[in-house]
Parts: C-alpha cells; structure tokens; sequence
C-alpha cells in the first residue's frame, strides 16, 4: 500500500507547516521534515499514517525483524556503532511487537471477575463432573426412557454432598476477639470468615459482618475480602493467573532497566555503557514476544501448546547466541553468563509475581 500524497501533482512550492520554501522536486521539507502535499486527506492516508506512525510500517520495520530474527545480536551490535538509520527504534519497536503480543495473548485467556461469583446456583455440566460421576450418569441416561429427560441435577442428588465446614464451630464473638491481641484476633477472623463464606456464598462484607453480630468497621470488612479472595483463589487458580497475566505488560516494562543493570554488572568491563545494554535489552525481549507471538498463533490455529513451548526452546538457544555476538566472548564463559543471568530472571519473575500477590490482596 503506497500513498498518493507524494505524487508531483500534489506538491508546493510552500511547506504547509514551516512555510518553509520549497522546490517541486523535494518530497519532504528540509526544515522540519513535513512531507511536501497539498492533497486532501483521506482514509487512505489516514489509515498509512496511523500504521506509520504506531508500527513504523516502513523497510525499517522488515529490516528489523528479520535481523532480529536471524543474527541474533547484530542489530544491537549495529546500533551502538552509530548505523541506526535502517532500523526501527528499539523502543518503539518493542513498544509495537509488545501491543500486538498482549492484543494476541489476551485471545488465549478469558478473564474472570470477581464480582462474577455469587450465591446464585451454580450451572452443572458432564465435563465439570470427576470422571467417575460422569460415566455413571452417561449410563443412567443410556437407560432413560425414549424421549424422557433427566435433569443432572436429580442424577447428583443421590451422590455424596461435599462436606463444608461449619462456621458456627469455631464462631468467635466481636466481645471475644476485642480481648485477644492484634494477630490472634486476625487469625480467627480469617479462619471464621473463610467458613462462612464458604457455608453461605455472601461475597458482601457488611452483610456478612452484620449476620455474625460483628462490628461494622474497615478492618473487620477489609478481612473478610481477604478471607474471600483467599477461598476464590484456591477454588480457582485461573482468577489469579488471569489477574498476574493482565500485570505482565508493566511487569516486564518496568523489570527491563532493572535486567539491564544486571547485564552492565556482568559485563563492567566491556566498554559499553548502560544505554547500550538496555538496547540489548530492547532487542532481546522483543525477539521474545516474536517467537512466543509466532507459537501462539500456531496454536490458536491448531489448538495446541506445543508450539509456544518450542519457541520458549528456541529463544533459550537465541539468548545464548545473542550473547555471544553481541559481547564477542566464548563459548564457556557465555554459557556460564548465559545460565546466571536466567537464573536471575526466573529469581525477579517470582519476586514480581510475589509483589504483584502482596499487592493484589493489600488493594482489592
């Protein structure tokens, strides 16, 4: 798709920006750079402007990614010595390769709110049944009448109810908690809000606070959220995963200057300052977000995981080479790097995802 903004036709002798004066031979003004047209915009150019502008959709564009894909750090290695005409930003690129990631992996989780649970009855399907429920009822509606239907919930009705804790066993008064101190206090309450809430289903604190006769203040409301964000999670891991996955874009945006300090670290005696290595940092981590990118969609399209883990293998074995090239140092020496700085990585992703808890449970 080419634009039709830059035919002679449409050129001044005046930039329209600068008023800067122009030959009609010049495409763009030498002054601020504005493209040299009088034509009306249209979708079109609307359109090539917007991916210009957001992807650089450009032979830089191309000129990147396949030498990022290709020569594992070349590109940084060509940055850092001044040939940065041909290639996109690194920033940008990253932030572009990062939109598009994040749109593609977003397809591959559905979400779930909290606020989506409630004491309403549950829906019941075979699937969400163990296997052994399931093969009975199959049986049971083998041998059904012609033409009568039977309710799942009627085949249920005979099979052992899950036993739920009685909050009322270990029910601590308000009287009662106002004489123990602050953490023993704490502890009870937890433990009592985590049974009511699993025996009655109420999500809302003060409804919850005022059937235990328990006074209606912050703390006691903000402990039984806790109480039930803690039970909501261990029923369904999946709320929090979606929940740390919908972080991971200012995760990873805000753990790159910190990864590349740990590089400089490393490498202290390289005559490469910090800047350069957090271009590295740029490049490797939106080569990352391509090869995962490429093996999702595969696996959208197949329905399978498999390759998204192959391409985790195959950015494992390009970090390596990556390092390589870009420090020029050997084979053991970049293994041994290689392998401590991974380690590093895993090390900050779990603190993240700690922090990320912390502050998920401190806040909601």
């Amino acid at each position: 798709m080419k634009s039709k903004r830059s035919l002679t036709k449409y050129r001044g002798l005046t930039c329209l920006n600068c008023e800067h004066p122009l030959d009609i031979s010049e495409k763009f003004c030498p002054n601020c750079g504005q493209q040299n047209s009088t034509k009306k915009l249209s979708f079109n150019d609307f359109f090539l402007e917007f991916l210009g502008g957001i992807f650089s959709y450009d032979s830089r564009m191309r000129r990147t990614l396949s030498t990022l894909i290709f020569r594992p750090g070349k590109i940084s290695r060509d940055y850092i010595n001044g040939m940065r005409t041909r290639y996109a930003n690194p920033f940008r690129f990253f932030l572009s390769i990062s939109i598009i990631f994040f749109i593609i992996w977003s397809f591959t989780f559905q979400s779930t709110n909290f606020n989506a649970f409630s004491d309403n009855e549950a829906v019941v399907s075979l699937d969400q049944l163990p296997e052994k429920d399931r093969e009975e009822i199959k049986e049971e509606l083998k041998n059904a009448p012609f033409g009568y239907e039977i309710e799942i919930d009627s085949l249920l009705a005979n099979k052992p109810a899950k036993k739920t804790k009685n909050y009322k066993d270990n029910f601590v008064s308000q009287q009662q908690l106002d004489t123990l101190n602050f953490m023993n206090s704490s502890i009870k309450q937890l433990s009592l809000y985590s049974d009511f809430y699993e025996q009655t289903s109420i999500l809302d604190p003060v409804a919850a606070i005022d059937s235990l006769n328990h006074t209606n203040k912050f703390w006691n409301r903000y402990l039984y959220r806790k109480a039930v964000d803690t039970k909501i999670i261990m029923e369904n891991p999946k709320v929090f995963l979606d929940y740390l996955i919908s972080k991971s874009p200012f995760i990873v945006f805000f753990y790159l200057p910190v990864f590349a300090l740990i590089i400089w670290l490393f490498y202290y005696y390289k005559p490469i300052n910090y800047m350069e290595h957090l271009v590295f940092t740029f490049h490797v981590q939106s080569t990352f977000f391509v090869f995962v990118l490429i093996g999702l969609i595969i696996d959208l399209i197949f329905k399978t995981d498999a390759f998204t883990a192959v391409a985790l293998l195959v950015f494992l074995f390009y970090l390596y080479k990556a390092l390589r090239n870009f420090y020029k140092e050997g084979r053991f020496a970049t293994i041994v790097k290689f392998l401590t700085l991974n380690f590093i990585f895993l090390t900050l992703a779990i603190l993240a995802a700690f922090i990320s808890v912390l502050t998920f449970f401190a806040i909601r």
